[in-house]
């Protein structure tokens, strides 16, 4: 399982899984109830493979920081992202010690953990899987 292609789409709770593309967008399947969209062109899509954090020296790959909490959590679930904020960002601080406080809001962070624990029980963020992921992706360079 890979977060290739696992999906946020703005204005749609949760994440979706791209399933096929069409002329005019694309069908994709939500994992919180299965149920399938589709899509159009012109919609706000992030893949979650694109998505990075910022750090005080360089950008962290969403992979990565997925990684970092299934490693400090035994391939378990994350601290729920309903806690409060103080709690929350020291939690982050734990997994991604170097993260710009400036430019990662709390929102965000409420957001990586939300999608972490709805990716963790489908299997898609054990430390196993992840660590394939990413060392696919260093060894597959980026068409520039």
């Amino acid at each position: 399982m890979s977060i290739q292609k696992i999906l946020a789409i703005s204005g749609k709770p949760g994440l979706y899984e791209l399933k096929i593309q069409t002329r005019t967008g694309f069908v994709a399947e939500s994992l919180l109830d299965g149920k399938k969209i589709t899509v159009g062109m012109r919609a706000n899509v992030s893949l979650l493979s694109e998505i990075a954090v910022y750090t005080y020296s360089e950008e962290v790959r969403l992979a990565e920081v997925f990684k970092a909490i299934a490693t400090k959590e035994n391939d378990g679930m994350a601290m729920s992202h309903k806690e409060d904020d103080a709690k929350l960002k020291a939690y982050f601080r734990e997994i991604l010690p170097e993260f710009d406080e400036d430019r990662v809001y709390t929102s965000d962070i409420k957001k990586i953990l939300n999608w972490y624990n709805l990716l963790q029980p489908k299997g898609f963020v054990s430390v196993e899987a992840l660590s394939k992921e990413i060392k696919q992706e260093e060894e597959t360079p980026a068409a520039e």
